[in-house]
């Protein structure tokens, strides 16, 4: 409410001072032989075109037309003044047509700008015209002035205009890695709830005939999972959709409170998930150091899914010592999997969960263990 206030005080402040301005020029004219209603013409247009609100702009009022009708209109004056040796020009109509030149250098697209700003800043220079042909040297010391101000308010609109490309550049490269963080987010929580509808669907298919009275819990599981992956789609797929600025609720997230349900849902046929978490990690550790540690978790249950089907025990621990907080996932298999090559994955998983963890100062250790089985170990800094 504050920047509001004061940025219309500001704008108030710049109507009055061109309108006080305007006035001084409509009193000088009164008492030349050519009359103020040329001068109102070429200020009303002029004015017109600085000051029309924005939001009531017609959509051909661009700022080509802004900027260019004003100044050809202050030059046609100019030609026609040759024949009325008492045609003046005032402080109103070089205020207006610097706020023009303003207008043309920050705002005109760029094939136009420079034809813009060239005919405003020739209608500057050709005011003195107007009342100084008989004398050159007044003349030249006129169009300095006016060159040194046309310098001036166009190195000031230039100077905005590239801090706006900065500022729509620095946007556009934020949405880029959010929509790409967000991507992988899409990667991890999917590929984890679609590589576990498959390991139960080919558990559910060998089942089918010897022991049906276990059936109903694993088409259970399939259902549950079916569900959470379409739930994870359909949020992430709305964060992407471009809306503007999306609630931050909406994007998928995990915590340290999240892990236990990621165990305690992934257990297939023989095997044993275990849980173990020091009394010393605590729920209140800063949420991108969570939803990191989340994604490590999530990416290698996923991993053992796909790479290691034959795993029998997996174990994730999570301890926090000192300022570090460390995640480890590991397990027995020896590498067998049922999953169709396709559902494998290209090696993504681990290069992205990588990323997290660096970017966040930590690092990350995937490979075997002694003897068998894989191990995935993560630090945080906290």
């Amino acid at each position: 409410m504050k920047s509001v206030s004061l940025r219309g005080l500001a704008r108030g402040f710049g109507v009055g001072v061109l309108v006080s301005a305007a006035a001084v020029d409509l009193a000088y004219s009164a008492g030349q032989d050519v009359g103020t209603w040329p001068v109102a013409a070429v200020l009303l247009v002029g004015g017109a075109a600085v000051l029309w609100p924005a939001d009531r702009r017609p959509a051909w009022l661009t700022p080509q037309v802004r900027t260019a009708v004003p100044a050809v209109v202050c030059g046609l004056y100019t030609v026609a003044s040759v024949r009325y040796p008492g045609a003046l020009f005032g402080p109103g109509e070089l205020t207006i047509l610097l706020c023009l030149l303003f207008i043309a250098v920050r705002h005109c697209p760029r094939p136009s700008v420079v034809v813009c700003g060239v005919l405003v800043g020739g209608a500057v220079l050709a005011l003195p015209v107007r009342a100084l042909r008989g004398t050159p040297g007044t003349m030249q010391g006129y169009m300095l002035v006016g060159l040194v101000l046309i310098g001036l308010t166009a190195g000031f609109a230039a100077y905005l205009r590239s801090m706006d490309y900065r500022r729509t550049v620095a946007v556009s490269e934020t949405r880029r890695s959010e929509r790409l963080a967000i991507a992988a987010d899409l990667h991890d929580f999917v590929a984890h709830h679609v590589t576990g509808i498959l390991v139960q669907t080919q558990v559910a298919r060998m089942m089918a005939d010897a022991r049906q009275d276990e059936l109903d819990p694993v088409l259970a599981g399939i259902e549950r999972a079916a569900t959470e992956a379409l739930a994870s789609m359909r949020r992430t797929v709305g964060v992407l959709r471009d809306t503007g600025t999306e609630p931050a609720d909406r994007r998928p997230v995990g915590d340290i409170a999240g892990i236990a349900g990621l165990t305690d849902g992934f257990a297939g046929p023989l095997q044993q998930v275990t849980l173990l978490c020091d009394p010393t990690v605590r729920d209140d550790l800063p949420h991108e150091v969570q939803a990191a540690a989340f994604r490590v978790v999530q990416e290698s249950l996923t991993n053992v899914r796909r790479h290691a089907g034959d795993a029998t025990r997996i174990t994730v621990r999570l301890r926090h010592e000192g300022r570090r907080l460390e995640v480890s996932v590991m397990d027995d298999g020896r590498g067998g999997s049922r999953l169709p090559e396709a559902a494998h994955g290209g090696g993504f998983g681990l290069v992205g969960l990588k990323e997290r963890v660096t970017a966040l100062g930590g690092d990350l250790h995937a490979g075997p263990r002694g003897g068998h089985g894989w191990e995935v170990r993560a630090v945080f800094p906290t």
